[in-house]
């Protein structure tokens, strides 16, 4: 394993997912030497994925949005190099299935509006008026891209004139706010249709805005998949740029402290295969879990014990048990499509969807490999199926504890897992796939526990803290620390998730470093992001550095075991030939 040799850089950043690689590609861009430090072997967060065998699993996309050309994250991605992974529109975006339901959205939500109102007229004029609250939150959406910029970067009189496209964009979710639980979702969804069978539809959604949402989005086109080679590709061409601008990331590196001096943070330590290093920086992006940072980081008395009290009780998204299931025969055999399916249990209730029970809670069911026929060797599939999980089912998946807290695996763990996991297959075999098991080839069970070991994130959290009034009265999200010139790059400076937040988020603790340092580029960015200028515009503004797009993508390891096998026939017939 190389060894850290270069000790002093302009920025550090902790954690190589999409946060902090896209800040260290634009920091990298506008000139400044940087070194990003990742704990696991691999970057890209949760979007590291892993194999087996020949299979490419992803470990944490259902699909990808504001990923299109006009999309927040396809802003960044075409200023930093017009070879970026292109995300695959989707035409067929969700299927809700449930014990007496089964409905497809597609990208022309006009058909499942017309299906609904030709089975229930009697709500024609209530399923008229969902489908057009949902298309206002989805052209909300469609503006986001104008809109992300921190106001922590702005100055008095610009925070004021940002205010009404903010207000623009709250608009489309007022009248949705506060309809959330059990009572609220029943009566939030009855100011349009009082119908059960379509109240089923949404059994397993905890908020009437969560609803909405997917419907909006695909009214606009907003649903991608992940282009060729899987998620993964993303962290590895960002990866590709910081290394193109002779910049550093080390893969197992954890960070232990950051070094203060005078109220400033200068730098950090960091271990790497059993040696301490001493890295010195002007700034610091934690783009890595918030309280790892405040509570194992940085001293006690960095936050109060108020503050450190509300970010311990955020409302956080749920983690996840996930199965990564390799198959004998390609995936659309078995009867599943490229859109995500939900499965719900229309007898169940709101809290018994993300409960942990296998027999009752929701199921998402994707499949990767039919969206991207890179991910298998040819003849075989992927399915990946997930189930919303929290760290505390069962005491902590009936783990115990060690004495700095780290969760130990044991044979009652592996046991639950493997019970669950099969619980789930059982179900997905009776709602859609009978013969699902007799073409498992293979499968890996993830649990929060999981999620937590390979990304820190609190609980195994997916997607970070979520919006909401209790998270925003809180300020969980926030990118200054009491330190100074220590930021947030990663999901805990913005409420939300997804690869989207990741991508904002990184991008303006970057933003913030320029504004100390480099008007000019930060004036050019910041106009940029508020869609002032163009791309090209911003190429040609000449502060940020030109890029060859020389980006290739790696092949997957099914194309490796196919260019194999034909390196190999080619030779065969090459012998065949010479013994004639």
């Amino acid at each position: 394993m190389q060894n850290i040799e270069r000790t002093t850089y302009d920025v550090l950043i902790i954690g190589a997912g999409m946060g902090g690689l896209t800040a260290g590609a634009l920091l990298s861009k506008a000139g400044y030497s940087v070194c990003v430090l990742e704990k696991e072997p691999h970057v890209g967060g949760y979007l590291a994925g892993f194999r087996r065998k020949h299979f490419r699993f992803d470990t944490a996309i259902h699909w990808l949005n504001q990923c299109g050309e006009k999309g927040m994250a396809g802003k960044i991605f075409s200023i930093l190099g017009k070879d970026y992974p292109i995300a695959k529109p989707q035409k067929r975006i969700r299927r809700y299935i449930g014990n007496r339901h089964d409905y497809l959205l597609t990208n022309n939500p006009e058909e499942l509006k017309q299906q609904w109102i030709r089975e229930y007229p009697h709500e024609a004029k209530g399923i008229e008026r969902f489908f057009k609250a949902a298309k206002k939150i989805g052209h909300a959406f469609e503006n986001f891209g104008s809109v992300f910029r921190t106001e922590e970067s702005m100055t008095f009189w610009e925070r004021m004139r940002n205010k009404l496209p903010l207000i623009k964009f709250g608009m489309a979710f007022i009248p949705h706010l506060g309809y959330s639980g059990e009572k609220g979702v029943r009566k939030g969804l009855n100011r349009y249709f009082k119908e059960q069978k379509l109240h089923d539809v949404f059994a397993a959604d905890g908020e009437v805005i969560g609803c909405m949402v997917p419907i909006g989005w695909a009214y606009y086109g907003d649903f991608q998949s992940p282009p060729e080679g899987g998620g993964q590709v993303l962290p590895e061409w960002l990866e590709h740029i910081i290394r193109y601008y002779q910049n550093d990331i080390y893969c197992r590196a954890a960070v232990t402290q950051i070094v203060i001096e005078n109220g400033v943070a200068t730098g950090v330590r960091a271990m790497r295969s059993g040696k301490e290093y001493l890295l010195s920086a002007k700034y610091v992006i934690a783009a890595c879990d918030v309280e790892t940072l405040y509570d194992k980081m940085l001293p006690k008395e960095t936050i109060s014990d108020a503050f450190r009290k509300k970010l311990q009780e955020a409302d956080m998204y749920s983690s996840s048990l996930t199965i990564s299931i390799a198959l004998d025969c390609p995936t659309e055999t078995l009867g599943f499509g490229e859109e995500l399916v939900h499965i719900s249990n229309e007898d169940a209730g709101k809290e018994e969807h993300s409960g942990g029970d296998p027999t009752k809670s929701e199921i998402i069911i994707l499949a990767p490999s039919l969206r991207d026929k890179t991910l298998a060797p040819e003849g075989c599939g992927t399915l990946t199926i997930f189930m919303p999980a929290y760290m505390s089912f069962k005491d902590g998946w009936m783990t115990t504890r060690d004495e700095q807290g780290n969760y130990i695996r044991n044979e009652a763990y592996k046991q639950l897992k493997q019970e669950i996991a099969l619980l789930l297959i059982e179900r997905v075999e009776k709602l859609m796939a009978p013969t699902l098991r007799s073409h498992i080839l293979f499968y890996d069970v993830a649990t929060p526990v999981t999620h937590w070991r390979y990304t820190g994130n609190k609980n195994g959290t997916m997607m970070g803290a979520k919006p909401g009034k209790k998270n925003m009265q809180n300020h969980i999200a926030h990118y200054h620390t009491p330190i100074k010139n220590l930021l947030l790059g990663g999901h805990w400076a913005e409420l939300g998730g997804g690869v989207p937040i990741a991508v904002k988020a990184g991008t303006n603790a970057a933003l913030l470093i320029l504004k100390k340092e480099n008007p000019a580029a930060f004036r050019l960015l910041a106009d940029y992001m508020d869609d002032k200028i163009s791309a090209e515009q911003f190429a040609s503004g000449g502060t940020f550095k030109s890029y060859p797009n020389n980006w290739v993508r790696k092949p997957t390891p099914a194309e490796k075991h196919q260019q194999r096998l034909k390196d190999q026939q080619d030779k065969e017939d090459a012998n065949d030939s010479d013994s004639e």
